[in-house]
């Protein structure tokens, strides 16, 4: 373990934290708000935990591999996770800094869950509502991506941080350099969330309003700044936030395809078509269950709006809401919130800012019974499994049944875990719904926690806050980073 490299790339992370902390302070400084000088003092801690760092680990040796790559992952967003919490508890907007630091884990996992009351929210200042997005969007597409840009020393090396960071089963570079594959993936990020923001305020939504939604689509988080979320703006801006969430729970992948013009290979990717297979069996069955059942799908185009726009926000994870602030998905038909809850566990493309199993994971678990039932009818025969055009390997098919595997302990921890909290509002419901919403980094929960987290004790909030972060880090970094062993220097 080259714990030099480690550390020297961990403290350039916290600089690069307290840089991009300047933009919500430079925000309440021109808005003439109190809390800016809660991002100085951040910024500063940030800086002062970073520069020594970065000074003093120069690494003797510029070897690093993926259990480094997995380390450094899981240090830094546990590390920008704490550190970006300092704002709201200085500022005093969330006092408890348990609170704090289980709203900016929800913030940079892209997860949405929120322990704020809505209207609360709304009174918050500008500067905070800011950083709490934009916490989704830099989470989105992974701190650690974007830093492999500006490390220099990684080189040849930084593919084993795109893997550990990226979610999916596999990830591939775009071009030879993995450097250069971040910055593509970036400049595709930030060209799909400028292109989101005109258009929403060309919907009539304020500039300020179209920034924060647009980073919240982007990363798929979900963070509103309102307490009814988006119901509160035009058909026509939910329908831009429902198709650009839909967007970006596609492989990034396909849009550098798209652009190399490759439109026949990126079209055949399986993945895709499964992706919007889902997407429109979903929309169909919610449509049709939906209509005329709630007083605000009254016709056809009100139906087929909420239900298109909740399939997309649950499934890729993002867990925005167009439900009017009057009622809450709890009053939605059973078949409706049943297959929405299914949505959860599915989540985006591999590659993608989305949360959840994966499409891709899903298919190859498929695919993994589909040839054990074909073994036992046919056990002479071989029995290949195909994804992608190539042939899964049993390496494949078995991590991904062991991930599985691991994913459904971790759910039910955490559902045990929570059940013995001590407040009777929190029903059986409510608390398979938040654990399954925190794991799979979507937000939104049914029951008592359909209006927010605030219910749940301190111990719960932290127990939700790791399972936020192992469902954004797929379990293993965290896992690998927890684990005694891996700090214990062998001696050959």
């Amino acid at each position: 373990m080259n714990f030099r490299v480690i550390f020297q790339i961990f403290g350039r992370v916290s600089v690069l934290v307290g840089v991009l902390m300047c933009l919500p302070m430079i925000l309440s400084a021109c808005l003439g708000e109190s809390c800016w000088w809660a991002f100085a003092i951040a910024i500063a801690i940030a800086v002062a935990v970073g520069v020594p760092v970065v000074v003093l680990c120069k690494p003797k040796s510029k070897a690093f591999f993926s259990k480094e790559g997995l380390v450094l992952v899981s240090l830094s967003w546990i590390w920008v996770s704490l550190v970006g919490a300092l704002p709201f508890v200085i500022s005093g907007a969330i006092p408890s800094y348990i609170d704090a630091f289980f709203e900016t884990v929800s913030g940079f996992t892209t997860t949405g869950a929120t322990i704020l009351q809505g209207s609360y929210i709304e009174q918050m200042a500008k500067g905070l509502l800011f950083w709490r997005s934009f916490t989704h969007w830099i989470g989105g597409m992974g701190v650690i991506v974007f830093v492999m840009m500006i490390a220099s020393n990684l080189e040849n090396h930084s593919i084993h941080v795109l893997r550990a960071e990226m979610p999916g089963p596999t990830v591939d570079k775009l071009v030879p350099r993995a450097r250069t594959t971040a910055k593509i993936l970036y400049l595709l990020y930030i060209g799909l969330t400028l292109l989101e923001i005109t258009l929403l305020i060309f919907g009539g939504m304020p500039i300020f309003d179209s920034v924060v939604h647009s980073f919240g689509t982007a990363g798929t988080g979900g963070f509103g700044i309102k307490a009814d979320s988006i119901a509160g703006y035009n058909a026509f801006c939910q329908w831009v936030i429902a198709i650009f969430m839909m967007l970006f729970g596609v492989n990034f992948n396909l849009y550098y395809l798209m652009i190399l013009c490759k439109f026949r290979q990126a079209f055949s990717s399986r993945e895709l078509w499964i992706y919007a297979g889902v997407i429109v069996f979903s929309a169909t069955v919610v449509t049709f269950n939906v209509i005329s059942q709630l007083p605000y799908t009254k016709t056809t185009a009100d139906a087929v709006r909420f239900a298109v726009f909740h399939v997309a926000s649950f499934l890729t994870t993002t867990g925005y809401t167009a439900i009017p602030a009057s009622s809450s998905i709890n009053a939605w038909p059973l078949l409706s919130k049943s297959l929405l809850f299914c949505l959860m566990f599915i989540g985006g493309c591999a590659g993608s800012t989305a949360g959840g199993l994966k499409v891709s994971r899903v298919a190859i678990l498929g695919c993994s019974v589909r040839k054990e039932l074909r073994k036992i009818l046919h056990p002479r025969n071989a029995n290949s499994v195909k994804f992608e055009g190539k042939v899964l390997s049993k390496e494949v098919l078995q991590s991904a049944t062991n991930y599985f595997g691991i994913y459904m302990l971790v759910l039910i921890s955490t559902f045990l875990i929570l059940s013995f909290d001590g407040c009777p509002d929190l029903t059986i419901e409510a608390n398979i719904t938040a654990a399954a919403s925190c794991l799979n980094n979507i937000g939104p929960a049914y029951s008592t926690v359909a209006s927010g987290y605030y219910m749940y004790s301190p111990l719960s909030k932290i127990v939700l806050s790791v399972a936020m972060l192992l469902g954004r880090l797929e379990i293993y970094p965290l896992l690998l980073t927890l684990s005694p062993k891996t700090w214990i220097r062998r001696r050959l």
